[in-house]
């Protein structure tokens, strides 16, 4: 498979295997651990997976609003703040 139309680095490849890593980890405890809906700030039942994909969305739309405000500043600090969010949102979501 030709896969040189994509800039491939290594930043890119440990995003991707972090990822499906994650992805990886939260299928075994589903089938681990079964969990129940719980209701949270949110209002709504949520599970596992409800709250890591909203984290995920979450991350994107931070680091999309960090790029927009902050422009060639360096992504931690968006990434920190991502990080955050998403230990709230299953914390308390």
């Amino acid at each position: 498979m030709d896969l040189s139309w994509m800039a491939w680095t290594w930043e890119t490849a440990l995003f991707f295997g972090a990822l499906f890593a994650t992805l990886a980890v939260m299928t075994l405890l589903a089938v681990l651990r079964p969990e129940a809906d719980r209701i949270g700030i949110l209002g709504l039942p949520t599970t596992r997976g409800d709250r890591l994909f909203l984290t995920l969305l979450g991350g994107a739309f931070i680091h999309l609003a960090w790029l927009a405000l902050a422009g060639e500043a360096p992504l931690w600090g968006a990434s920190i703040v991502s990080v955050i969010f998403g230990a709230a949102l299953f914390r308390w979501a």
